[in-house]
């Protein structure tokens, strides 16, 4: 659905404006818990709930295991590179934090961008199908209205059985399109973390 593919990209963005909030506020010499709660209020709208939990972990418990659990809640490839490099500065092995979340959120930024363009050239393939569904159902509707005599053998057992077979061939060439047009995330760079038991 378009909403789904919207929400998809609306996340995309999100990780990489709340990456450039972290760059900025870590630039203004705030910690990086700090940073974390300073943001969380803001945060883009599609991640806000799990920085927010973010935040509030953060009061009960370690960085890195706050910061394995947002892994799990966004579950999106950039977002596995931007809780492995907070992990890694977290512990001491960051010289430059910001500079490395601002090439992080350009990742974000750019695979934003593929997703249009990848939505964009599926658009026709869409259009396409709806257009061939549409024109199916009205012819299909059209010979049950204006020429029953055309249709009554489907009526019989036999007949009944052979429309089932075409419906059910529909049915999978739809499903079939459908997933040929669905976006695929790359692999997620945090296994563990997506599985929720090992470390990083």
């Amino acid at each position: 659905s378009r909403s789904g593919r919207d929400a998809a990209l609306a996340r995309t963005e999100g990780i990489a404006s709340w990456t450039e909030m972290l760059r900025d506020t870590i630039s203004a010499a705030h910690g990086l818990e700090a940073a974390i709660a300073t943001t969380a209020p803001v945060a883009p709208e599609a991640i806000r709930p799990e920085i927010q939990h973010l935040a509030r972990s953060l009061k009960h418990t370690s960085l890195p295991d706050a910061l394995r659990q947002l892994a799990v809640d966004l579950a999106h490839p950039i977002s596995d590179l931007v809780v492995a490099s907070l992990t890694v500065a977290a512990n001491g092995a960051v010289k430059d934090l910001a500079e490395l979340l601002g090439m992080l959120a350009d990742s974000a930024r750019d695979e934003a961008a593929m997703q249009m363009r990848v939505e964009a050239s599926r658009a026709r393939m869409r259009t396409a199908v709806r257009v061939i569904s549409g024109v199916t159902v009205v012819t299909a509707v059209g010979l049950v209205a204006l020429n029953r005599t055309y249709v009554e053998v489907y009526a019989t057992a036999v007949g009944q059985v052979v429309l089932a077979g075409i419906a059910a061939a529909w049915g999978v060439a739809l499903w079939w399109l459908a997933s040929m047009s669905r976006f695929r995330q790359p692999e997620r760079f945090l296994i563990a973390a997506a599985e929720g038991g090992r470390s990083l």
